[in-house]
């Protein structure tokens, strides 16, 4: 069994206190594993991922533990152990993607390895030098993407990554994600339930603000996912 590498106990985030999105969520993340989070719209996939990136003021627990330590969303140490790709990102719209990977590098105060090949795989060298802004919507997801898998942070959170992206760039994607666990954790939400089912380790059904179901290894079938998720129209 790998040792727990973040442990999230009773999780709550809402916009409308009244109607909370997540409510008692707990999830346990293992080092060097590729999780799925898998649900139907509005389930509280991207909500969770926003809240565990210190990006929603209104959430609280009962405790957050990163390596057996207890954290704050915000804590630096944490911010600087994990990197988050949103679906849909227009931050930085006047960095290239040179000088965001510059930036960001800075940061986390790293030199990235494999920039080319990751550039070659997401057939992203023609635009180095062009502003994030003036990208489409899947070459600024392939930025931020390269710029994950470059850095190599112990907890990488990807939210619904496929979207937007070509069909090579999507085969590339599914490799870096499965190959990722020689580097740290993967956690990604999807809608794609081939995604999922090519790439994780486990996968979790989240449903109503709460993870209800888990698959692991050989437990790891469409079919079964789709039961799970009461639509199997859905994906």
């Amino acid at each position: 069994m790998r040792e727990a590498l973040l442990e999230v106990h009773n999780f709550d985030a809402w916009y409308n206190r009244e109607k909370k999105v997540l409510s008692g969520f707990s999830l346990d993340l293992r080092e060097h594993e590729a999780v799925g989070l898998i649900g139907l719209n509005g389930a509280g996939k991207t909500t969770f991922l926003k809240a565990l990136s210190g990006l929603m003021p209104t959430c609280s627990w009962e405790s957050i533990r990163f390596r057996g330590r207890p954290v704050n969303l915000r804590d630096r140490d944490f911010k600087l152990c994990r990197y988050t790709v949103f679906s849909e990102d227009d931050s930085f719209a006047y960095f290239t993607f040179r000088e965001y990977l510059s930036y960001v590098c800075a940061a986390y105060k790293k030199e990235p390895e494999e920039v080319p090949e990751l550039l070659k795989g997401f057939h992203f060298q023609d635009y180095e030098d062009t502003l994030l802004r003036d990208l489409s919507t899947g070459s600024r997801k392939k930025a931020f993407l390269i710029t994950a898998f470059a850095l190599k942070p112990e907890l990488l959170l990807l939210d619904e990554p496929v979207n937007g992206l070509d069909f090579e760039s999507t085969e590339y994607l599914y490799r870096q994600i499965a190959d990722y666990k020689k580097y740290g954790t993967v956690l990604f939400s999807s809608h794609i339930l081939e995604s999922i089912t090519l790439t994780s380790d486990r996968v979790l059904v989240l449903e109503k603000g709460q993870i209800r179901q888990t698959f692991e290894g050989g437990q790891i079938h469409a079919a079964e996912i789709r039961e799970a998720l009461h639509d199997k129209n859905d994906l």
